[in-house]
């Protein structure tokens, strides 16, 4: 996949955000990878020529495990990074129950889930894997991500549209990323 080794670099070289990958790994999550601005405003930063800054907000953590679906479970999860991590805001959520939340048919696995969320450029997990190398998921590549495009997913260019765009009015990306190409003409923000 073109960028992923770019992005491996970038998070290698963050200490911060090695330290969040290595809390999570400890926890063994079935299919769990950290997603979202983790790993969007990582690579915007470095495009924009940003110095490296701490991870701003929460730390989106998503798993799939059918077995444990209660949200009492992913609290359990949140309290263990915290005891783990306390730096971090962290948010876990089983990727097997979030098809309610959102209104869609059931995922498969978190990659499956990812080709959900709202932005291509959000649409991206990483996490350790065998033998400290750092996997990446993207359902939907990382070209956009790299490249500066900001387009929702095909789940919200239709209906859900309105949900995109008040994201990205509300996030205020195109102020804090001036370099960012919006690709949502017809949707226009």
């Amino acid at each position: 996949m073109p960028y992923q080794e770019t992005l491996q670099s970038l998070l290698l070289a963050d200490p911060g955000r090695m330290q969040a990958l290595h809390a999570v790994q400890t926890l063994r999550l079935q299919d769990g990878w950290i997603g979202a601005g983790f790993v969007r405003e990582a690579v915007w930063d470095h495009l924009h020529g940003f110095t490296p800054r701490p991870v701003a907000g929460d730390v989106d953590v998503v798993f799939f495990d059918e077995n444990h679906c209660s949200p009492n479970e992913d609290r359990h999860q949140e309290e263990q990074l915290q005891q783990l991590a306390p730096a971090f805001d962290w948010s876990v959520k089983n990727q097997a129950r979030m098809h309610h939340h959102n209104d869609n048919p059931p995922y498969h696995s978190t990659e499956h889930a990812l080709s959900f969320w709202p932005e291509t450029a959000t649409a991206v997990a990483v996490r350790i894997g065998e033998y400290g190398v750092i996997e990446v998921i993207a359902p939907y590549g990382l070209n956009d991500l790299f490249e500066l495009r900001l387009r929702p997913t095909p789940p919200f260019e239709g209906e859900k549209a309105a949900i995109f765009r008040k994201r990205v009015a509300t996030k205020r990306w195109m102020e804090r990323y001036p370099l960012l190409r919006p690709e949502f003409s017809a949707l226009s923000v």
